[in-house]
C-alpha cells in the first residue's frame, strides 16, 4: 500500500514509531548535568587558581593552613601530575589559559612578600617565566582568557577594587572598570566577551556583569550570592558557577548560565570554597581542590551532561514535519501529521519587572511571534498593599518603564496592544475595596482619560484587539456580577450577560470571539465562550480557582496560568476541553497573562506571602501537532 501511494504521488515514509514533539522529547529525555569523581590532587590545597579544560587543566599555587605552595599540577582527564613549580610560591592568584600547556598566573600574596603581588608568570608546558607585571598589585584577583589575551578582574583584599587589566601577551593595560568592586569572584569567557560573577565585598554578592570589549553591563544575578567560587572559563554565554562561601559556611550549589539567566542545577558532591574551576562551558567543567571548613581538599569533580540539548533544532521533531504522511510499521497504521494539537509546552524565565505587582492591567501584540507585553497599575508591596500608576513594556528581553496611567488603581480591565490599549474599571485606592468606572486609553506614548464604564466594578476582566474594540466583563460591585460591556472607541454598551455571576476571572480574545474562566464566589471551574452576541457555557476547568492569568487571542486556544489559592497550575484550552500541562516555576495568583498561546507570558502576581508581590516573568513556547490515523479504504 505504501509503495502504491508513493507511485500515485503521495510521499510516505516507513517509520517504526510516531514522531515526538520537541517539547515532549525534552521532557522524556531532559538535558541534565551531573558531577562525578575525577582524579585527586597530589597536594590538598585551597586559595589557588588554574586554567584549561575538563581534560586538560593546570592548578597552581595556593595554601593549606600556614603552608604556601608554588607547585603546579597538570590534569589529563584522569590524573594529576606534578610539573615545574612557580618561581614564587603564593596564594589567591588569578590565572588564564586555554589548556595545561600554555597559560599565565598573576597577582596573589605570600608572607615573605611586602604586600599584595603584581608578579605575572607564564607557563609554556614545561617551565615558568616571569613576564610583565600587573599595573596594580592585588590578591583574590579573577582571571580568564588565554596566555596571550587575558583579563585580570577586580581583586582585593576587602572590600575589593574595580580595576580591570587586559593582557596582550607582553604587557597589561588598564581598561574599563567593573561596576561593583569586589574580590574572590569567578569569570568565564575569552576576549572580547567575558562574564564576571559572584565575589565578596564585606559580604557575598550575586552580581553578574558582561564585558563586550569596551564596557561592563550588569545582567541577571546569581540565584545564590557567594564569593570564593569556581566557574567554567571559556565562554560568556554558557557558564557554570559552583561552590563558594555562604556564611557561616560554604556551599555545593551549582548554577548554569544560558546567556541571559542563571538556573540552579545539581550540586557538587563536596561543599567547598576557594576551589579551582575550569572548563569549556556549562556542559563541560572541572572543580578541584578547595576548603571544606577544616582543611584543604584534594578531590576533583567533573561536570557532564546527558539528554537532549536545548540547542537541538526543534524542526527535527515537530513543525517541519507537519503535513508528513507515514506508515507506522509497529502498529500497522497509515498516519499523517496535522498542525493544531494541544501544546506540550515549556516555561522559561524572562526578565524581571521593574516594579513587583499583582492584579495589574495588561496588553500585548497577541499575534506576535515573540514574547511582548505591557502591564500597568496593580497592587504593590511588600508591606501594606498599595496601588501603582507605573506602566512597563516588555520587548522579549527586558521591561522598560513608560508613561504612567493617570488614575492609580488595580484590576484586570486591560486589553489591546502595545500601541493601542485600554484600562477600564478596577479597585479605587482612595476607599479600600471600592470600585471605579474610570477608563483610560494608551496611544503608544501616553494615557488619556475617556468615557467611563456604565457600571463601576473591580476584579473585572477586559480583552480585545485594540483600544477601540474591547469587551469588559464580570466583576464585583457589592456582589459578583455577570455584566458585559462593549467599547466601540467612544461609548460603552451593555450587551449579553454571562450565565454565571462571578468575579476574579481570567479572560482573553476579541469582541466577537472571547472566553472567560474560573473566578469566585465560590471558587469556580466555570468556562464561558463569547460569540459577539451571547455567552455559552462549555467544558469546565479541571481545578477551581480565581485570579488566573490568561494568554490567548481567541476562544479556541488559551492558557490559564496560576490561581488562588497559590498554585503553579497551568491548563490549556483547545476549543472544546481543558488539559493540564507543564507548571510555571513560580507559584502565584493575580499574575498578568498576555500574548498568544504560542508565545504566552505571565508577569508579576502574588506568591502567597502576605502583602508581597513578585517581579518574576515566565515565557511559554510550544511545538504543536496532532497525529491522525488514516483510513485506507
Amino acid at each position: 500500500m505504501a509503495n502504491y501511494k508513493e507511485i500515485q504521488g503521495f510521499p510516505i515514509q516507513n517509520l517504526s514509531s510516531d514522531p515526538v514533539p520537541y517539547a515532549q522529547e525534552l521532557i522524556n529525555n531532559p538535558y541534565a548535568g551531573v558531577w562525578s569523581s575525577g582524579g585527586s590532587l597530589n597536594q590538598a590545597r585551597n586559595n589557588f587558581s588554574g586554567f584549561g579544560t575538563q581534560t586538560s587543566s593546570l592548578g597552581v599555587g595556593g595554601n593549606n593552613g600556614g603552608s604556601y605552595y608554588g607547585n603546579a599540577e597538570s590534569y589529563n582527564g584522569t590524573a594529576f601530575t606534578e610539573v615545574a613549580d612557580l618561581n614564587q610560591a603564593r596564594r589567591n592568584t588569578g590565572s588564564a589559559g586555554a589548556d595545561n600547556t600554555a597559560g599565565i598566573t598573576f597577582g596573589g600574596i605570600h608572607p615573605s612578600l611586602p604586600s599584595d603581588s603584581a608578579l605575572n608568570e607564564s607557563w609554556n608546558g614545561s617551565a615558568w617565566t616571569e613576564v610583565g607585571d600587573l599595573n596594580t598589585a592585588r590578591q583574590l584577583i579573577t582571571g580568564t582568557g588565554t596566555q596571550t589575551a587575558a583579563l585580570g578582574i577586580a581583586g582585593g583584599p576587602n572590600p575589593g577594587v574595580n580595576n580591570v587589566e587586559s593582557w596582550d601577551g607582553s604587557s597589561w593595560t588598564e581598561i574599563a572598570e567593573v561596576n561593583t568592586a569586589r574580590n574572590a569572584g569567578a569569570a568565564s569567557g575569552l576576549q572580547p566577551a567575558t562574564l564576571f560573577f559572584g565575589g565578596y565585598t564585606t559580604t557575598d554578592v550575586a552580581n553578574t556583569e558582561v564585558w563586550n570589549g569596551s564596557s561592563w553591563t550588569e545582567v541577571s544575578d546569581l540565584n545564590t550570592a557567594r564569593g570564593y567560587l569556581g566557574g567554567s572559563d571559556n565562554t560568556s554565554t554558557s557558564a557554570l558557577a559552583f561552590g563558594g562561601t555562604i556564611p557561616p559556611g560554604r556551599t555545593a550549589n551549582t548554577e548554569s548560565w544560558d546567556g541571559s539567566s542563571w538556573t540552579e542545577v545539581n550540586n557538587l558532591a563536596t561543599a567547598r570554597n576557594s576551589l579551582v574551576g575550569t572548563g569549556a562551558n556549562n556542559t563541560s567543567a572541572l572543580a578541584f581542590g578547595g576548603y571544606n571548613g577544616s582543611t584543604g581538599v584534594s578531590n576533583t569533580e567533573e561536570w557532564t551532561f546527558s539528554g537532549l540539548p536545548p540547542s537541538t533544532p526543534a524542526a527535527d521533531y515537530s513543525d517541519a514535519i507537519t503535513g508528513q504522511m507515514y506508515y507506522n510499521s509497529t502498529t500497522g497504521q497509515f498516519k499523517a501529521i496535522k498542525s493544531g494539537g494541544a501544546p506540550i509546552g515549556t516555561w522559561a524565565s524572562g526578565a524581571n519587572l521593574n516594579t513587583a505587582r499583582g492584579r495589574a492591567g495588561f496588553a500585548s501584540n497577541a499575534s506576535s511571534t515573540t514574547h511582548v507585553a505591557m502591564t500597568f497599575g496593580g497592587n504593590v508591596g511588600p508591606g501594606t498593599p498599595g496601588k501603582t500608576v507605573n506602566t512597563e513594556q516588555y520587548d522579549g528581553t527586558s521591561w522598560t518603564e513608560v508613561n504612567n496611567i493617570n488614575t492609580v488603581r488595580a484590576g484586570y480591565g486591560g486589553g489591546g496592544t502595545l500601541t493601542s490599549s485600554i484600562y477600564a474599571g478596577g479597585e479605587d485606592p482612595l476607599v479600600p475595596t471600592s470600585n471605579t468606572a474610570n477608563v483610560e486609553l494608551w496611544d503608544g506614548s501616553s494615557w488619556s482619560e475617556t468615557t467611563d464604564l456604565n457600571t463601576a466594578r473591580r476584579a473585572n476582566v477586559g480583552f480585545g484587539a485594540t483600544n477601540t474594540d474591547v469587551i469588559n466583563a464580570s466583576g464585583y460591585t457589592t456582589t459578583a456580577v455577570a455584566i458585559t460591556e462593549k467599547w466601540n472607541g467612544s461609548t460603552w454598551t451593555e450587551v449579553g450577560d454571562q450565565n454565571a455571576a462571578l468575579y476574579a476571572r481570567g479572560g482573553a480574545g476579541t469582541v466577537t470571539d472571547g472566553i472567560l474562566f474560573g473566578g469566585t464566589t465560590p471558587d469556580s471551574t466555570n468556562t464561558e465562550i463569547w460569540d459577539g452576541t451571547s455567552w455559552t457555557e462549555v467544558s469546565e476547568l479541571n481545578s477551581a480557582g480565581q485570579y488566573r492569568a490568561a494568554s490567548g487571542n481567541s476562544s479556541s486556544q488559551v492558557l490559564a496560568t496560576g490561581k488562588y489559592p497559590t498554585a503553579a497550575n497551568v491548563e490549556f484550552w483547545n476549543g472544546s476541553s481543558w488539559t493540564e500541562i507543564n507548571d510555571i516555576a513560580t507559584p502565584r495568583f493575580e499574575g498578568s497573562g498576555t500574548g498568544s498561546v504560542s508565545f504566552g507570558l505571565i508577569s508579576g502576581g502574588h506568591p502567597g506571602t502576605p502583602n508581597n508581590y513578585t517581579t518574576a516573568t515566565e515565557e511559554f513556547s510550544f511545538d504543536d501537532f496532532q497525529i491522525k490515523t488514516m483510513t485506507t479504504s
